[in-house]
């Protein structure tokens, strides 16, 4: 219920969505990729990892060897989706890659965490997309239930404790926790 005399700015019928993103695909690949994800990634059944890595790729992720992915993790696009060596995604990841997705080597993606890189502009109207990429450094560690927000950067060997929003970058080899986010302390001394 509306209360005062505020007249509200917001104008979603006009928002544009094929302004502010580029979806790097044509649309037969991106349904094609949606059956897909909906069988062996959103599936409750544990698919070989290999299987699973291999369909990313032929949908043009680069993965690297070693990569876990466990059931029910949602990736939105794979042709923006670059992972390394040894990592590990757990149950119900949710990689809202509309920019590039970058996860170095032996990155830990917890349970029910949120990459995401989408968002809107709130101070336009329109509130036109205002997306970014998101890269996950060497070592680091994502919690459950973490929010990753368009733009960050998390450190080499940093760890962003369970339940955290993150919505700027993080420096190298620190435990950071809570909302707003803080740093604690050093992970390695």
């Amino acid at each position: 219920m509306e209360t005062g005399s505020y007249s509200s700015k917001v104008n979603l019928a006009g928002f544009n969505a094929a302004i502010g993103l580029d979806r790097g695909a044509g649309k037969l690949k991106e349904i094609s990729w949606y059956f897909i994800k909906m069988i062996f990634f959103l599936s409750a059944m544990p698919w070989p990892n290999s299987l699973k890595c291999s369909l990313l790729r032929l949908f043009g992720a680069k993965v690297g060897s070693g990569v876990i992915i466990k059931p029910r993790v949602n990736i939105h696009f794979p042709w923006k989706l670059v992972t390394g060596n040894d990592v590990w995604i757990g149950e119900e990841a949710f990689l809202l890659n509309f920019e590039p997705l970058i996860i170095g080597d032996n990155v830990c993606i917890s349970q029910r965490a949120f990459l995401c890189g989408g968002n809107h502009d709130f101070r336009v109207p329109e509130m036109p997309y205002r997306n970014g990429p998101i890269t996950l450094m060497n070592g680091s560690w994502i919690g459950a239930s973490v929010f990753v927000s368009p733009g960050v950067i998390i450190g080499t060997d940093s760890v962003i404790t369970a339940g955290s929003v993150v919505t700027g970058s993080v420096e190298s080899n620190g435990i950071y926790k809570g909302n707003p986010l803080v740093y604690i302390k050093p992970r390695w001394k």
